[in-house]
């Protein structure tokens, strides 16, 4: 069965972009598919160590990296995510880094970005969700 997504851009709403390329679409539609759902991912490496203390950029860089590996172990790709939800402990240095973000998140799909006060240990800077289709 193949799958068919679609990112929409309605005309009536503004881009929000970067380098002249959307950071997100406002919407995407998938018929049919395989929804993967990947918990939230933090700046940890493989032996659950924290990546990057104080440094926002290598956070989002580690989570990025985190997120591929776990799509990956459900046969899916970064380019296959359809929604993100990113909470981040201090949001203008999170969009100081948007280009790192691009790097693993491009522009096809939905996102939110949350602004908190403190992730599961003080050091982490931010954490992502994300949602994936593939073909069923």
């Amino acid at each position: 069965m193949s799958l068919h997504r679609e990112s929409v851009f309605p005309p009536e709403m503004p881009k929000r972009l970067v380098n002249g390329v959307p950071v997100y679409a406002p919407v995407v539609t998938v018929v049919p598919g395989k929804l993967i759902f990947v918990s939230g991912m933090l700046a940890r490496d493989n032996a659950g160590n924290l990546v990057g203390k104080g440094d926002m950029a290598a956070q989002i860089r580690q989570v990025g990296e985190n997120l591929k590996t776990a799509l990956a172990a459900a046969g899916a790709e970064l380019s296959d995510i359809v929604r993100t939800l990113t909470f981040t402990t201090d949001i203008d240095e999170f969009f100081r880094h948007v280009e790192v973000r691009m790097q693993y998140l491009g522009p096809t799909s939905t996102s939110a970005t949350i602004g908190i006060s403190r992730l599961s240990h003080p050091d982490f800077m931010v954490e992502v969700e994300a949602i994936a289709v593939i073909p069923a």
